[in-house]
Formats: C-alpha cells, sequence, structure tokens
C-alpha cells in the first residue's frame, strides 16, 4: 500500500536528482551510508542531513533540511519512525516533490498529510533495492 510500484518509479525516474538524506552521517555501518552510494552511483546528488552536518560521499552536510540553501526533489528519510513524521513535514515546507521512508520507518498519519498536501510518497522500503530493478532506463 505505501509503495506501489508505479509511485517508486516515478519518485526515482521523474521527481528529480536532488536527494536529501536524514540521518546520513559518515558512520559507515548505518544503512544510511550505504544507500546513499547506491543513490550516487544511479547519478542522484546525495545532501546529507544529520544533527552533525558532515560531509559525506563528497557532499556538504546539512543540519535541518531547512538549512539546506538549494530545493530539494525527494527527503529520504532514516531516522526512528517516531521522528519521521516531523521530517515529512519539514520537507512539504521545503517544496520538495516526494518523501522516501526507509525499511522499517513507518507513520501513517504522516503518510496521509503529506500525500495530501501533494507530494509523492513510499513507506517502508529501500531506494537502494528498488533502483537497480528499473534498468537502464532510469537515467
Amino acid at each position: 500500500m505505501y509503495g506501489d510500484p508505479s509511485t517508486i518509479r516515478k519518485i526515482l525516474t521523474e521527481s528529480g536528482d536532488t536527494w536529501a538524506v536524514v540521518g546520513l552521517s559518515s558512520n559507515r555501518s548505518r544503512a544510511a551510508y550505504g544507500v546513499a552510494q547506491v543513490l550516487q552511483r544511479f547519478g542522484k546528488r546525495v545532501v546529507p542531513v544529520h544533527p552533525k552536518a558532515e560531509t559525506v560521499h563528497g557532499e556538504k552536510g546539512y543540519a535541518s533540511l531547512a538549512d539546506i540553501p538549494f530545493e530539494v526533489d525527494v527527503v529520504d528519510v532514516f531516522v526512528n519512525s517516531d521522528l519521521a513524521g516531523a521530517v515529512a513535514d519539514e520537507a512539504v515546507t521545503k517544496g520538495a516533490k516526494a518523501v522516501w521512508f526507509q525499511l522499517g520507518v513507518i507513520d501513517e498519519a504522516a503518510y496521509e498529510r503529506t500525500r495530501a498536501a501533494g507530494l509523492e510518497m513510499v513507506m517502508d522500503r529501500c531506494p537502494a533495492i528498488e533502483i537497480p530493478g528499473l534498468g537502464r532506463s532510469a537515467h
């Protein structure tokens, strides 16, 4: 229900190539680190968003979505479900086209709010798993 193939394809191929990855730090053992690498490999610009505001994979980090001084197309959320709804609301305020909640990140009320605001949204999925299945047409 929260990740139908057409929405997944649309976010990955049509929503734009600037992805803010919330929860991305230089910690190589965290899932966000590897997923961000895969996104970069498929041509996405990955913008780290983390309280530490570290540079990751060559991209300058920001402490919050609001601190990013340019437009963001997709907000990929790696924070716990209890924090994710606030990030989705920030994504709407920021003007993002889509929000992607990672595997295990579920907030049905945030999903409803985000969709009602006109954004595409996927929950409980991983773009690093989905994107290779799109084939080369993803470029």
